[in-house]
């Protein structure tokens, strides 16, 4: 039987508390790594780490998912601050940019998610929408909303029909980096996956996976990360 593959995935670093500690903590939400094994794979945490090793770690990694989570800090895309901006994760930022140029550079397959799709495309020199409105449900509620698939894209030869997605942003792509290409569209026009136009496998979608039963654009990582 062959090996699964290992996925990295990306972690928060918050304050947490549990039993009598309050520190701060590398966290994932439980349903990221239970996503990847449903999809095939096996899941390993990275929790930031400094830039400088994440060629390293990528490496001993068969591909790479980046976590949801905090906005990118516009200064990452040359962009003034919105008000409505959350407050910067700059370690974050700079090791999961570090991962995602080193997964590019080696050829492993990423997947960005929320966060991850858009720090992919900063990552190539893309740029972000700041705020948008009716992509939440209200505070700590996931929206449903539509996603259509580009025709001829990789993301649609995954998913070739339109698809109701958990969605939990303001952010959205605004100019696509280098070398990727829109693969899927909300309703208002929303940029909502991107992939690379290349032969390599990278792929971003804005919407969460992991809070629905839809394991087809992290089955098509885990083939990716098989072969």
């Amino acid at each position: 039987m062959p090996a699964k593959p290992l996925i990295g995935i990306t972690t928060y670093l918050d304050p947490a508390k549990w039993g009598v500690w309050d520190m701060r903590a590398a966290l994932l939400p439980e349903v990221y790594p239970r996503l990847v094994r449903a999809a095939g794979g096996i899941a390993a945490m990275l929790p930031p780490d400094v830039p400088d090793v994440a060629a390293e770690v990528v490496a001993r990694l068969d591909g790479l998912v980046v976590a949801g989570g905090a906005d990118v800090d516009p200064a990452r895309y040359g962009a003034e601050r919105d008000p409505r901006t959350g407050p910067p994760a700059a370690e974050r930022d700079a090791w999961e940019l570090a991962l995602i140029g080193a997964a590019l550079a080696a050829g492993t397959p990423v997947l960005g998610i929320c966060r991850g799709m858009q720090l992919l495309n900063v990552a190539l020199g893309g740029t972000l929408v700041q705020h948008i409105d009716g992509h939440t449900g209200g505070l700590g509620v996931f929206a449903r909303h539509t996603v259509k698939p580009v025709p001829g894209t990789r993301y649609e030869a995954l998913v070739p029909d339109a698809t109701t997605v958990p969605a939990y942003h303001h952010q959205a792509v605004d100019r696509l980096g280098d070398g990727l290409t829109a693969s899927a569209h909300a309703e208002d026009g929303t940029v909502e996956a991107i992939e690379s136009a290349g032969a390599g496998w990278a792929m971003g979608v804005q919407w969460h996976p992991e809070m629905g039963e839809d394991l087809r654009v992290v089955e098509g990582l885990v083939a990716a990360a098989s072969s």
